[in-house]
């Protein structure tokens, strides 16, 4: 049993520990505001980007690695969309909180959380496949997350959802940086050796930058004034999903590295992105808030209860 909390405390431990001292650095105000904003700004459109593109054209594999997993986890999170939003009216009273419920349930905050739990647990072994995951899966969200917050929103928008969806991913920087470095590696172009030194300098501070960030910006205030539907909505991003996520590949006869990297994607808290969308689309972003740092501070324990209990059962 020793054994077995030491590695979900490699894991869990480090992530956990930054994200504190996040919140630590925000408190003594050694961040503020506009350090968090701009950090944000810097991971997402420069640090994240080159993470993945040196993750891909470094191992230059031969062929989609995982993508049998790949396509379970959007089989999965596209069944479980259709079922919160069945859910939503039920569980959630206010009508411009149903779409904040439902994006907050499934849309998991893989490229900073999720990645690090994946490169903690599995090392450089789970990078290539981590990053392929993400670039997949987030296509996926961004189109349910914009459908549903479109549904339940009460802005009318002019266009259609998916053509929102669309257009923001034509100019998301992970999407662009996934589809250079496969066209790189596909094409079988020569990287020369100061691009991949460069790339590697930015893509070193991504997860320490990211993860000070998330501790900097958290709500306690939001944390603590959590309602039924966080509750609601931490609960399924928590443990309902990753729980079916993990039985489901397991039947299907997953084992090790693509069943720890689809639980640890699943497992992942509610991306900090979905306050931004939430936010510009009218909809309730307080409530949002409250999900991501009520969900953030949460699964750092129920992650590590899985890995604890995978490990157990020596599923990875």
């Amino acid at each position: 049993m020793l054994a077995l909390l030491l590695f979900s405390l490699e894991v869990t431990g480090p992530i956990a520990l930054v994200v504190v001292l996040g919140m630590a650095f925000r408190r003594w105000e050694w961040v503020n505001d506009a350090f968090v904003q701009g950090g944000s700004k810097l991971v997402f459109n420069v640090a994240l980007p080159s993470l993945l593109f040196i993750n891909i054209v470094s191992a230059r594999p031969t062929g989609m690695p995982g993508g049998g997993i790949i396509l379970l986890a959007l089989g999965f999170n596209l069944i479980w969309f259709v079922v919160l939003s069945l859910l939503a009216r039920p569980l959630v009273p206010h009508h411009d909180e149903r779409g904040v419920f439902v994006q907050g349930s499934f849309r998991g905050n893989m490229g900073i959380i999720g990645l690090a739990f994946c490169l903690n647990a599995f090392g450089q072994e789970a990078a290539l496949l981590a990053s392929v995951y993400l670039a997949f899966v987030t296509l996926l969200y961004n189109i349910l997350a914009v459908v549903t917050l479109s549904r339940w929103s009460p802005r009318v928008s002019e266009r259609h959802p998916v053509v929102d969806a669309l257009r923001d991913m034509v100019k998301n920087p992970l999407i662009i940086a996934i589809v250079l470095a496969s066209s790189i590696v596909l094409l079988g172009i020569p990287v020369p050796q100061w691009v991949l030194d460069t790339g590697d300098y930015f893509a070193r501070m991504t997860l320490p930058l990211a993860l000070i960030c998330v501790g900097a910006s958290l709500s306690w205030r939001g944390f603590l004034e959590a309602g039924r539907v966080s509750a609601w909505a931490s609960g399924f991003k928590l443990v309902l999903l990753p729980a079916s996520a993990v039985l489901v590949a397991f039947w299907l006869g997953y084992r090790g590295l693509e069943l720890g990297v689809f639980y640890l994607m699943s497992a992942s808290p509610t991306a900090a992105a979905s306050y931004v969308m939430v936010r510009a689309m009218g909809g309730n972003a307080n409530l949002a808030a409250s999900i991501i740092a009520t969900s953030t501070v949460l699964s750092l324990v129920t992650t590590s209860v899985g890995l604890v209990a995978l490990r157990a059962f020596g599923w990875v």
